[in-house]
């Protein structure tokens, strides 16, 4: 049998997204060598797939892609996507993560980027990047300033035809890939897993996911995107502009039959931000934001919701109940006014819900760093070190610990790098 291969790193960074970038970045520049491990084809996270951020506005990929390639080309930082982390011990000063390299199907030694392989494959399937409304091939490069720029074969959907072999010019196909195990030791680590969004399949009054014109808000980011699925904002059901668009706020938090009792923090911010730019790109659309309460918590997030407020958005002060089919593709929204005036009807063409914000990593059975009572990691001095774990040397950053915002994320991560570096003088 063929022994694991073990890489040594000062610091390992488990997650890919804005809070694991900031970080390892941090590091790096201080000379120390860092591992990112990233369980997707790429670096960049959820924000990549963000069109603008609140409360400036600015676009996100012009704040994310230059991090992503300064990573990807920094010395002192080395990327393992497409990776799970299965196991993260400590003995003595050395911590000790086992990774299992996941198949792409493609040699990322070979690979050279150049997409031939995708256009020759004959088959489309939804692509996830696009929240699902366009098409992408079985093998293809996950989307266009995805770091690295290394194709990924689809096992589930690709047909075996070959095609892609044929073609490839650096022969880099390899049908035969399987998982791999390798070792990293490292004196420090920073957790920045990030988060995922709760289904839209969990709430049997919302529709379970089965509304065709009822998306949630990423899918929604992507409608607003310049290089979304259509160039502009239609309705998913028949590419129509839509005239009226609902959100409903707290559609997967701060509700107990969901499980996720806590409000999700950004949620509030990224309608109202969403709402202003829809206003932007459909100025004759009607846009109304039905909420219980409006969480402006931020620098110049509460001008950011008054600026929306005078720029013609409705908000309904309102506890949805249900969301039904209405008729010509519409969708009927069925609502508690909290002002006194009951039960209300309203039509719309599109609803979007802010879904609730849940761990994308569980350690349990992984590594002793433990979990709050909300299933994200618990930080042993919120106050005084947000970043600190229950685990010595083991770090954490952004969403990991619980909701926050980009601009939150992003200071927290160079909090952690900061006390990984201390850590390891010290140490």
């Amino acid at each position: 049998m063929a022994s694991i291969q073990t890489q040594k790193f000062d610091v390992l960074v488990v997650g890919g997204g804005i809070a694991g970038l900031q970080a390892a970045l941090d590091l790096a520049d201080q000379d120390y060598r860092v591992a990112i491990v990233e369980k997707g084809p790429s670096i960049g996270g959820k924000m990549i797939r963000l069109s603008k951020v609140f409360p400036t506005l600015d676009c996100a990929s012009c704040i994310t892609t230059p991090k992503m390639a300064a990573a990807a080309h920094h010395e002192n930082i080395s990327l393992f996507t497409c990776c799970d982390v299965k196991s993260l011990d400590k003995k003595g000063s050395v911590l000790t993560a086992g990774i299992t390299q996941q198949p792409r199907y493609v040699d990322a030694d070979k690979c050279i980027g150049c997409r031939k392989c995708e256009y020759q494959c004959p088959v489309l399937v939804p692509d996830a990047e696009q929240g699902g409304f366009s098409a992408r091939k079985a093998i293809c490069i996950p989307f266009s300033n995805a770091i690295p720029q290394i194709a990924v074969l689809d096992a589930e959907n690709c047909m075996l035809c070959g095609k892609c072999e044929k073609i490839c010019p650096t022969q880099a196909i390899d049908y035969f890939q399987k998982p791999s195990d390798f070792v990293i030791e490292a004196k420090s680590a920073v957790l920045a897993t990030g988060y995922e969004m709760t289904s839209l399949a969990n709430k049997p009054q919302y529709g379970m996911g089965k509304i065709p014109n009822v998306i949630d808000a990423l899918q929604m980011e992507r409608l607003l995107a310049p290089h979304g699925p259509y160039n502009r904002v239609l309705r998913p059901s028949d590419g129509r502009e839509p005239d009226s668009i609902a959100y409903v706020q707290c559609a997967g938090s701060r509700d107990q039959s969901m499980g996720v009792s806590y409000c999700s923090r950004f949620c509030c911010m990224y309608a109202i931000k969403q709402a202003m730019l829809l206003s932007g790109s459909l100025p004759l659309a009607d846009i109304r934001i039905y909420y219980m309460d409006i969480r402006a918590f931020g620098k110049g997030y509460e001008q950011f919701y008054q600026n929306a407020n005078a720029m013609g958005i409705e908000f309904v002060k309102a506890k949805v109940a249900r969301i039904d089919p209405g008729e010509a593709g519409g969708v009927t929204v069925q609502y508690e006014d909290q002002n006194g005036e009951g039960m209300v009807t309203m039509n719309h063409d599109l609803v979007v819900l802010s879904l609730g914000v849940l761990p994308a990593w569980n350690p349990e059975g992984i590594c002793p760093v433990s979990a709050a009572s909300d299933r994200f990691i618990r930080t042993i001095q919120p106050k005084l070190s947000p970043t600190l774990t229950d685990m010595e040397g083991v770090f954490v950053a952004g969403v990991a610990a619980g909701p926050k915002d980009i601009v939150d994320t992003i200071t927290e991560a160079g909090a952690a790098a900061m006390e990984a570096a201390k850590y390891m003088k010290v140490d």
